[in-house]
Formats: C-alpha cells, structure tokens, sequence
C-alpha cells in the first residue's frame, strides 16, 4: 500500500506527513478544522499565544468527540432495546 506524502501547515508550521491515499481528505480536513478554530480563539479571546491555541483547540475537541461518544452510546442503548422489545412481540405472535 503507498502513502501520500503531504504537508500540513497547523498555525504557523508545516508538518510532514505520510498518509493513505484515502484518508488524505479526512487528513487535510482535520488541519483546516483546526486552523479555523485557532483563527476563532485568537479573534474571540484576543490570545496569540500558540501554545495556549492549540491546547484551548484539543481541549474544546475532546469535548466534543466525548458528547457525540455518549450521545452515539445513548443511540445504540435506544436501538438495541427496541429492537429487544420488537424481537419479543414477533416471539409471542408467533407462539
């Protein structure tokens, strides 16, 4: 399988970086997402500092990805018991 050599500039640095083929869009998209949520602090808060940026950007990501894992978890709980009850009303019609 080959990788894509690509380089990603986050802030005001470049990265090197290799990267299958069909993850270089999610890749590139990942840079741009924070590169616009670092432009949205500096403008908000008024900070330029890049390490206080990038932590404020991980920090409000995680965030995020651990709502929408509980709100997936909540979906799943929701889906597998209604499927439990659907399961136990087609047994009893059949029985």
């Amino acid at each position: 399988m080959d990788l894509l050599s690509i380089k990603l500039k986050i802030g005001d640095r470049e990265y090197p970086m290799k990267v299958k083929p069909e993850e270089e869009a999610r890749v590139r998209s990942a840079g741009k997402f924070i590169n616009e949520k670092l432009k949205s602090y500096r403008e908000k808060f008024g900070i330029d500092d890049k390490e206080d940026l990038l932590a404020m950007v991980a920090f409000d990501s995680m965030v995020a990805k651990l709502k929408t894992d509980e709100e997936s978890t909540a979906i799943d709980s929701t889906a597998e018991s209604t499927i439990e009850n659907l399961d136990k009303l087609i047994r009893d019609t059949l029985s």
